[in-house]
């Protein structure tokens, strides 16, 4: 499956952004889908996923409360939407897809977008 995503850009802190993944190539609804990000001199980090069924999700404890990841199987994308952002949330985010069954770990994804950059300014 093939992962594109967008939407990141320059924020102030306390602002918010939608970033959108769109998914190409197999059938969407055959795969977990998730957001990670990685900051400079980072190890790449888990930030939300939802479930193939779109009924479940998860967070990371950092994120939890300010951002809602979602899913629209008829366009075959999924979003985040990150509202009351922080200057630690500058990264950038990746979308990825999994079959497997553990949704938090990056080794657990299998296809991987190209990443959007997300700037929060204090």
């Amino acid at each position: 499956v093939q992962l594109q995503a967008s939407g990141g850009g320059l924020v102030q802190a306390g602002g918010s952004l939608r970033l959108s993944c769109a998914a190409s190539g197999r059938t969407f609804s055959s795969y977990d889908m998730g957001w990670f990000r990685q900051a400079p001199g980072k190890e790449r980090e888990f930030v939300a996923a939802i479930m193939r069924s779109g009924y479940k999700s998860y967070y990371a404890d950092s994120v939890k409360g300010r951002f809602a990841i979602s899913r629209d199987i008829t366009k075959s994308t999924v979003d985040l939407q990150m509202n009351s952002l922080k200057p630690e949330d500058t990264a950038v985010y990746y979308c990825a897809a999994t079959a497997s069954v553990g949704v938090r770990l990056p080794n657990e994804y299998e296809y991987w977008g190209q990443g959007t950059l997300v700037t929060v300014s204090s």
